[in-house]
């Protein structure tokens, strides 16, 4: 193990050969920071052309490399890995594990990532640029018309769909068949229900975006037509593979920030989860309809009358076990008595602008209005409200949740209140307004607009550069509270297995694999 070198390279091989899926979690989290930091780069290009209508700083063909890297490091290497940076560090302990069930491959999963995202940062140095073809990668723009380095692009997808599957049936493996004495699986934590439910979500479709990349291969070096009309194929093909990977990887995404914040809110409202069976229901029916619903971002590529029916009824179901999360969110802060700790205020802004960012949904999912709203920047306001103000926002709220358990020193709290407000505010200013240009016809992936358009897209992009600021605010947080943060003692941390904020006597260590004693509760609990 890392614990056993000596000498100058101990600091590197620590780290290098570590199996221990803390320092694999703090890894991934740190990693994906640096993704966070340079996705957001990409995105304060892309605000500032947009600053003023006109062409003002760069290409169009570079503003759209931008877009697409954009995108890419964003899903790929800032939400996916922070999500399996917290599952490596939780998931253990909150089922009374001694580590993650295969954690030679849990390292492995791990270091592929970096070199992968290093090639595909490195497109943009080579000739012809990076892909400029979205993050959607459409064929045949992504075929015919790519630049040499779609083939690095295409490589780099393959690696990270390697180290998601790897990590997937780790997690798997470790909930299965890990499980201390007694710990049922309707007794995990919801954070451990939702990450068991996502793992199987990534095994099911990282092997069809393989497959897409794949097909891509083929079609730009060994001369097939999968994507041709030319050969006999089809670019309709292309979106319905894509997007059958492409509908579930946003669930992917989402649900492990479900289950923070139903760890999270109960806490700070010191009473258990309201509903937590209908918790584990809803997570699963969620899963399962998301694999049918993919045709709903291709209802303007002429499909019939019954299958745009079909995809509308599906996409409209989503919505009641996702409205029975809120409700039961909601319902479990009735009546609590709540405290506003950053954690909690995060959770807070999720849930509201989670919910406004469904309600968009909902509207995107009528067949006939789509027309009218697609590929516009309603969209783009619609899936930042669920990616930014869900995924993101839940993302921060568990790292300041869980940070004084992870260093032991506890962060700043008036630095954290302001964070979420800059970020709060910076949020809405930047994707607010795009609803509003987008229903005014503003289409998306465009580095000029109409004169009309000039005010919202000011406001966007100043909100987009506050955004940005605050996210630099709360780094230094982070950092100070590594470094020199207040030492905190057990009994004030907050206790992340429980979901509670109070402590309960601690039964005998689990790695020893026997019943752990019976303890009472304290009064007052269910």
């Amino acid at each position: 193990m890392g614990d056993h070198h000596h000498g100058p390279a101990a600091g590197i091989t620590r780290w290098l050969f570590t199996t221990n899926h803390k320092d694999i979690g703090t890894m991934y989290l740190w990693f994906s920071f640096a993704m966070f930091l340079l996705g957001g780069f990409f995105a304060m290009v892309i605000r500032a052309e947009l600053f003023q209508p006109g062409m003002q700083l760069v290409e169009p063909a570079f503003f759209n490399q931008m877009t697409t890297l954009h995108g890419l490091v964003m899903v790929f290497g800032a939400i996916m890995p922070s999500f399996v940076g917290l599952a490596n560090w939780l998931i253990p302990m909150m089922i009374g594990a001694p580590d993650m069930a295969l954690p030679r491959m849990n390292n492995w999963s791990f270091w592929i990532l970096p070199p992968a995202f290093l090639m595909l940062a490195s497109t943009l140095f080579m000739e012809g640029g990076a892909p400029a073809f979205g993050w959607t990668f459409y064929a045949p723009l992504s075929t015919t018309y790519a630049p040499p380095s779609v083939t690095f692009f295409i490589f780099a997808i393959h690696i990270l769909g390697v180290s998601s599957i790897m990590g997937s049936i780790n997690i798997i493996a470790t909930v299965m068949n890990m499980r201390a004495p007694g710990m049922t699986y309707m007794k995990m934590p919801l954070f451990v229900w939702t990450w068991l439910i996502t793992a199987f979500l990534l095994v099911a479709v990282m092997p069809v975006l393989a497959g897409a990349v794949t097909m891509m291969l083929m079609d730009i070096h060994f001369g097939t037509s999968f994507f041709s009309a030319a050969g006999g194929g089809d670019p309709v093909l292309f979106q319905h593979i894509f997007w059958f990977f492409g509908h579930p990887e946003v669930y992917i995404i989402i649900l492990p920030a479900f289950g923070v914040v139903s760890q999270i809110i109960p806490a700070f409202s010191r009473k258990p989860l309201f509903g937590y069976a209908s918790m584990v229901y809803a997570t699963a029916s969620i899963a399962f309809l998301s694999f049918i619903v993919w045709a709903h971002h291709m209802y303007t590529v002429g499909m019939p009358v019954a299958g745009e029916l079909f995809f509308m009824y599906a996409t409209m179901l989503i919505a009641v076990p996702t409205g029975v999360k809120v409700f039961n969110w909601i319902t479990t802060m009735w009546r609590g008595s709540l405290s506003f700790e950053t954690p909690m205020l995060f959770c807070i802004g999720f849930l509201i602008l989670f919910t406004l960012g469904g309600f968009t949904g909902l509207m995107l999912s009528i067949a006939p209005a789509d027309f009218q709203y697609h590929d516009t920047y309603f969209v783009v306001a619609h899936f930042h409200y669920v990616m930014v103000a869900g995924a993101v926002f839940s993302m921060t709220a568990a790292v300041y949740y869980w940070l004084p358990k992870w260093c032991g020193r506890m962060y700043n709290e008036a630095m954290g209140k302001t964070h979420f407000w800059i970020s709060f505010i910076g949020f809405n200013i930047t994707f607010f307004p795009q609803h509003f240009v987008g229903l005014a016809g503003m289409p998306r992936r465009i580095p000029d607009y109409a004169l009309q358009f000039a005010d919202f897209n000011m406001m966007s992009s100043i909100g987009a550069f506050i955004y940005g600021a605050s996210q630099l605010l709360f780094l230094y947080n982070v950092i100070a509270t590594i470094v020199a943060g207040k030492p905190v003692s057990d009994e004030k941390v907050w206790d992340g297995a429980e979901g509670l904020e109070w402590t309960l006597p601690t039964p005998a260590p689990y790695h020893t694999f026997e019943e752990p004693p019976q303890v009472p509760k304290p009064a007052g609990t269910i």
